[in-house]
């Protein structure tokens, strides 16, 4: 693989590629996109939401100056609606967002030509790099154990069973720890 070039973006920053980004959200998703859920509609509407919250971040990766992935994330608001679908019981601590506490990584995709490379993880850990918050949770759909696999090789921890919205399909919520103890604790 040629040099992955990573560069970051906020909300602002994001206005000039969104149309690169969903590109590659098509590219991945092609075989899903009739799905409702699945539709570059649907997913260009969460992006949306997305840029809207505090603490909004991406990182794309390019190789010859086109993107070939990105990861992008927000910082989890007191009044948010993440955990809203979670199935599996937890103390009303463990799911309490205080707008500082959780970094909530919504989408992390690359293309598969650059699959196997490393460039995924370039990406999360650019993205992450110097975050303030103590935790990461992000989603997996129930239907990819590899990808649950890989993440957990990255020292996620399983949290809880999730669907997200009414038509969204099962997912794995998953959990890094930013700092000593539990992280849902």
């Amino acid at each position: 693989m040629k040099r992955l070039r990573l560069e970051r973006r906020d909300a602002v920053g994001l206005g000039d590629i969104r149309q690169q980004l969903l590109d590659v959200y098509a590219e991945i998703y092609a075989d899903r996109l009739n799905e409702d859920f699945h539709s570059v509609e649907r997913f260009d509407e969460r992006l949306g939401w997305n840029t809207e919250v505090p603490g909004f971040a991406a990182v794309v990766g390019y190789v010859d100056d086109l993107p070939v992935g990105y990861a992008y994330g927000c910082t989890l608001q007191p009044t948010t609606r993440w955990w809203n679908g979670l199935r599996t019981p937890m103390r009303d601590e463990a799911t309490t967002e205080t707008g500082v506490r959780t970094f909530a990584l919504s989408e992390l995709m690359v293309v598969e030509k650059v699959r196997g490379m490393g460039a995924a993880r370039q990406i999360h850990d650019e993205l992450l790099r110097d975050r303030p918050e103590e935790r990461v949770t992000l989603l997996v759909e129930r239907g990819h154990p590899k990808v649950r696999s890989l993440y957990e090789s990255w020292d996620y921890e399983w949290f809880g069973e999730v669907v997200p919205f009414p038509d969204a399909p099962l997912y794995d919520a998953l959990i890094l720890r930013r700092g000593s103890g539990r992280a849902w604790a």
